[in-house]
């Protein structure tokens, strides 16, 4: 064998070997790899489930937190509901500056009391109807409807010629006894130096009676007609005048305008003083007196007033089948305007109660009446059932024992505390 020939077979087998071990190299590599890469597979998915797991256990703690937490603020809730919906709590300070006064409930005797309907009505015998008495024209007009008025005050001039002819017979009636007043003396004088006879004189004094008789005629018939002498322009002008003071309560005519000598020109009523008529049935008739002092109070509006009763009817209506009383009330302010409805209190009598609290200490929580009892955490809503009433003290009859701190004036700050209370617990 050749050189040449060695050599390439030496070649040829260096190749071989190369070639296998190329081939046996990845094979065994990836086989290696594969282990080493399934290995690495295994370690992160046990590296991820532990994460995972590691996840879970910390959410499965978060949760058990969570639920604790939650746990703790329901519990947290239920407590500012308990404290918030059924106790108000206020330091002393706090109470002083509500001004929230404190009482004991107790026994007391509460008046029975009688309410009745009514409405406010006019003083009759402080109003009038302005009627002119003659007919006429209107030429002026000086007051106006609602306005107040004073005693002699001009309301309306009417032009009258029934007034002229009155005002007339005056002048001649005055014209008349000067003459006669004249011719009286001329006659004395001639009667005393024995010029003229007695006759004369005694028939010019007859006269002058008659004269003096036919001036106050006149008079008094412009007196009834409300007016006085004038003369000139002026003697058929008839002045309407209010007769008191008051309020022009109605008016009833306007410049120009013919009035008849009976039209109610204008209504002028005193409000300074107004009755309560109220209704009284049979069987309340001896429990209301002329005399007896009662409680007026309005029913629009929170007022009330106190009045005598000045007048209990002896007949019955017979619509009605009641009789009609009335009360007299000052009205300096005229909050009591006629028409006004109102409720009239009729004390009738005093009956004993084992627990009463003060009627301004009952406030209306949740529908129903209650009042704040003190106790050690502060101020305690207690529902109660309520007896009589006079509009000072309450009856009591189930709720609250005899000698029961509570709050009697001011209780209505108690209430609104309540409510916001409860309004941050809703929120």
């Amino acid at each position: 064998m050749s050189k040449k020939q060695k050599i390439t077979i030496a070649v040829m087998a260096l190749v071989a070997l190369l070639l296998a071990a190329l081939i046996l190299k990845p094979r065994g590599g990836d086989a290696h790899g594969d282990d080493g890469h399934g290995h690495g597979a295994d370690n992160r998915g046990i590296g991820s489930a532990g994460r995972h797991a590691g996840v879970a256990a910390d959410g499965a703690a978060d949760g058990v937190a969570g639920r604790a937490s939650g746990e703790g603020k329901a519990q947290a809730g239920a407590a500012h509901a308990d404290g918030a919906l059924d106790a108000v709590l206020l330091n002393e300070a706090q109470i002083a500056a509500a001004g929230i006064t404190l009482a004991k409930a107790g026994p007391a005797d509460i008046s029975t009391i009688l309410t009745l309907p009514g409405e406010i009505r006019f003083n009759e015998d402080r109003t009038a109807h302005v009627v002119p008495k003659l007919a006429g024209v209107v030429i002026a007009v000086h007051a106006e409807l609602g306005e107040t008025v004073k005693r002699g005050q001009l309301l309306a001039v009417l032009a009258s010629s029934a007034l002229s002819e009155q005002r007339s017979e005056l002048l001649s009636a005055q014209r008349r006894l000067a003459l006669a007043s004249t011719t009286l003396e001329r006659e004395r004088k001639l009667w005393q130096d024995k010029i003229s006879a007695e006759q004369d004189y005694l028939q010019a004094k007859q006269a002058m009676n008659e004269a003096e008789i036919a001036v106050q005629n006149a008079k008094q018939k412009l007196s009834v007609l409300g007016a006085g002498a004038a003369a000139g322009a002026k003697l058929n002008q008839l002045e309407l005048r209010a007769p008191f003071d008051g309020v022009v309560m109605e008016k009833h005519l306007a410049l120009g305008e013919a009035i008849k000598e009976d039209a109610n020109v204008f209504t002028i009523s005193d409000l300074s003083t107004v009755l309560a008529d109220f209704a009284v049935p049979p069987q309340d008739l001896n429990r209301v007196r002329v005399g007896e002092t009662v409680i007026v109070r309005a029913s629009a509006f929170d007022a009330q007033a106190s009045g005598k009763i000045t007048y209990v009817g002896a007949l019955l209506g017979e619509q009605t089948r009641t009789a009609n009383a009335r009360v007299a009330l000052s009205n300096p302010e005229r909050a009591w305007r006629p028409g006004l409805f109102v409720n009239v209190d009729v004390q009738s009598g005093l009956s004993a109660a084992a627990v009463t609290v003060a009627a301004g200490a009952v406030q209306t929580v949740d529908g129903q009446p209650a009042i704040f009892v003190r106790n050690a955490k502060g101020f305690v809503v207690q529902p109660v059932t309520l007896g009589r009433s006079d509009g000072k003290l309450t009856e009591i009859l189930q709720g609250v024992p005899a000698g029961a701190t509570y709050a009697s004036a001011n209780s209505f700050v108690l209430k609104a505390e309540l409510g916001k209370g409860s309004a941050e617990h809703a929120h």
